[in-house]
């Protein structure tokens, strides 16, 4: 493998992180090799409804769980900004900052995967990063359109070695354990005060029940 190791950030709304998040990264990074994920909340997400915690919110929820967690780095760019987040444009930002031979992976969920042909310049992402995927229980397998499958088909990687060696290019599909945890559930159990001790780190959770959030 080449010198310059695989740089990976995880985007998301993370409203709140929980541990579908953290754990199936965990897993990925162990499959994939990688010496630090960097975690990095978007502020206005164009594709879903907006964050109901505050930008200032999420970023304290995210320090809090990942304080101690050597894999993990916070990078709260996006959430300066009052625009929406258009990953394609943070990617190309990156590049100009880390230059173009760099190995560099962004990390989606399987739904993300599926929906990504809605995404803004979705065609232009492989040629800024890899795609590594991770499994979501109740999604499929197979893209929707015969056109999809194809543009799958043809970018589809499943050599650790090529994510580390080659700058972008790749999609990987990893085989993550399936935590059938969302924010979603989350919000909702928090809305009805029902316990939420298993899908989320004690720390956030505390938070949350601090601030009131999710009420």
């Amino acid at each position: 493998m080449s010198d310059a190791s695989l740089l990976a950030l995880y985007g998301g709304t993370f409203d709140p992180i929980h541990y579908g998040h953290l754990k199936s990264v965990e897993a990925l990074a162990r499959q994939v090799l990688l010496r630090g994920v960097t975690i990095m909340p978007n502020n206005v997400p164009p594709h879903r409804p907006q964050p109901e915690a505050s930008s200032e919110q999420r970023k304290a929820m995210i320090e809090l769980a990942i304080a101690g967690n050597p894999l993990f780095t916070l990078d709260d760019r996006e959430l300066s900004r009052s625009t929406p987040s258009w990953t394609v444009e943070t990617l190309e930002q990156l590049r100009a900052e880390i230059g173009h031979s760099q190995p560099l992976a962004f990390i989606i969920g399987q739904d993300s995967l599926l929906s990504l042909h809605r995404w803004n310049r979705w065609e232009e992402l492989l040629s800024l990063c890899h795609l590594l995927v991770t499994q979501r229980p109740g999604y499929p397998l197979a893209m929707e359109t015969p056109e999809q499958q194809a543009w799958l088909a043809q970018n589809i990687t499943d050599s650790v070695a090529t994510l580390h060696q080659q700058p972008s290019g790749k999609v990987f599909l990893a085989q993550t354990p399936l935590y059938d945890i969302s924010a979603t559930v989350i919000r909702q159990r928090l809305e009805e005060n029902q316990p939420c001790d298993d899908l989320l780190p004690p720390e956030v959770l505390a938070f949350i029940l601090q601030h009131g959030l999710y009420r």
